[in-house]
């Protein structure tokens, strides 16, 4: 359980923060993999002088069910569960998410038995219009050494079309389908449809935007607020559009949530304890809104660092094709890039 914060930099504009790199175990890198997780073709990466030797096998892994109550915690002496090491499969993956998912995705990585190195960029790339988070978003991709790894796994939904553009260069992209964070967090999208569409006015919220996504600077000059002027105090809009229309402006922009009338918060079953049910309630009352306590689902985020990756729940990128929108119940596909969808 990681019960610590750690955070990128939120006092510096968005391109200039850092984002935080895990790595999960710190094992040496190997040279080949076998991958029955990609599905199709065999992908192995191997440098032009090396030769493939017998791999060390491991006699256990964590893969064994948590008792009760224990939130994915084992009880002090039981045994971790055996694998026969023939069936033994081990990927080297990089997982470039958003930090409103760091609890939830280092809880994962860190049950899975593939090798995942982990980077979390900043909550304010959602608050930069769609070709900056693009843009953004891109630049990591680009700094990846794809030699190291099987494959890219982003922790993103579409997320205002932030991902079309993205294209997989010499390794596939794997991309949950997703319209936002909330369908990785309830574990399908139909059931984050389901809900959306019985329950108008919906605020939600989970450890992630408690501790991550309230309150923070991240904004900077490149974010949609700032841009538009949404970020101006109302001295400023007086002297800039007059009093009449910066009362206007000054309630619109100001009150952003007097459509919502509920507050949904998500547990995930990965929190250390109910401090952040706790602070969703109060904000729930602050807001005078309804409050419901919903439980989440874990198994679309544990399936995206584990694999095998479904064409019913996953998008998997061709080197060379990039991600568009589908306009369908799919809400994305991949095509080969054209030039509306290449990133800038």
């Amino acid at each position: 359980m990681i019960a610590n914060r750690l955070r990128v930099d939120q006092q510096l504009p968005i391109e200039d923060q850092q984002s935080v790199t895990l790595s999960f175990p710190p094992r040496p890198l190997r040279l080949g993999v076998r991958s029955r997780a990609l599905g199709g073709p065999r992908y192995e990466r191997l440098s032009p002088e090396a030769t493939l030797s017998p791999r060390t096998t491991r006699t256990t892994v964590s893969r064994s069910k948590p008792p009760a109550g224990a939130k994915g915690e084992r009880a002090q002496g039981e045994p971790l569960a055996t694998c026969d090491p023939a069936e033994e499969t081990e990927l080297r993956l990089k997982l470039i998410a958003c930090e409103i998912l760091y609890r939830e995705l280092c809880a994962a990585v860190a049950r899975s038995t593939n090798r995942v190195d982990v980077e979390f960029l900043p909550k304010g790339l959602h608050d930069m219009a769609q070709p900056d988070m693009q843009g953004r978003l891109k630049k990591t991709l680009a700094a990846v050494d794809e030699s190291a790894y099987d494959a890219l796994l982003l922790g993103y939904g579409l997320c205002s079309n932030g991902l079309v553009g993205l294209t997989a260069r010499g390794i596939p992209l794997v991309v949950p389908r997703a319209h936002d964070c909330i369908t990785l967090l309830l574990g399908n999208k139909q059931r984050y449809l389901d809900y959306f569409f019985s329950h108008s006015g919906v605020y939600f919220k989970t450890s992630g935007w408690i501790e991550r996504g309230s309150g923070l600077s991240q904004q900077g000059p490149d974010s949609i607020q700032h841009r538009s002027g949404m970020d101006q105090s109302y001295e400023e809009l007086v002297a800039k559009y007059g009093e009449d229309n910066a009362a206007f402006l000054y309630e619109q922009w100001h009150n952003l949530t007097r459509n919502y009338r509920r507050l949904a918060y998500i547990e995930m079953g990965i929190e250390p304890d109910d401090r952040f049910e706790r602070q969703a309630r109060r904000d729930a009352a602050e807001h005078q809104w309804e409050f419901e306590k919903i439980l989440g689902d874990m198994s679309l985020i544990q399936r995206l660092v584990d694999g095998p990756w479904d064409e019913e729940r996953f998008l998997v990128v061709e080197p060379g094709l990039c991600v568009v929108a589908s306009f369908d119940e799919r809400i994305i596909k991949a095509q080969k890039p054209s030039h509306q969808t290449q990133p800038r």
